[in-house]
């Protein structure tokens, strides 16, 4: 999500776990986080943050069950009703025989699903730019960043300080 117009005091770490104490520090103070930016995932921070589990998974299923339903149905009409051929004995309907087409177009109609789901959800794709606070971020440090609207600019500077970070300021 974009912040335009922002201005944003951010503090930069060089490990995950001194980034986890400030965080839980942060909360314990009710400082209101803007935002946390890592250059891998941090087990354990979402809930520290008080952030709620994805539903990305069951859009996942719903649009495997598409995809089960495509290659059932897309089956089931050529071989009973468009081009019905008997061939080594069997059925028009034969089950076992679309299992394996079945189970593809699952595994695509979901991959595919998600994918576009994800990248319309976090507001990204072709011709998008988004604003960045620092560079660093994505290579090795890790970033807990305030909106100077929701909290006084003292505060966090003396919290970041306090917690070894080094900080910075940006307008976004």
């Amino acid at each position: 999500m974009a912040h335009h117009n922002k201005e944003v005091i951010y503090g930069l770490y060089d490990d995950e776990t001194d980034l986890m104490k400030a965080v839980k520090e942060a909360k314990e103070q009710h400082l209101e986080i803007m935002d946390v930016y890592t250059p891998f995932p941090v087990h354990g921070l979402d809930p520290i943050l008080g952030l709620a589990e994805s539903r990305l998974h069951i859009a996942g299923f719903v649009y495997g069950m598409i995809g089960t339903l495509t290659a059932f149905l897309g089956m089931t009409w050529v071989f009973t009703k468009d081009w019905p051929v008997i061939f080594g004995g069997k059925p028009y309907w034969s089950v076992p025989a679309f299992i394996p087409i079945t189970f593809e177009l699952t595994v695509l109609f979901s991959c595919v699903g998600m994918v576009i789901t994800f990248y319309i959800v976090s507001g990204l794709g072709p011709g998008v730019t988004n604003d960045y606070l620092d560079p660093r971020i994505t290579d090795d440090k890790f970033c807990i960043a305030f909106d100077k609207s929701e909290v006084e600019a003292s505060a966090a500077e003396s919290f970041l300080s306090k917690t070894g970070a080094e900080i910075n300021h940006k307008v976004l």
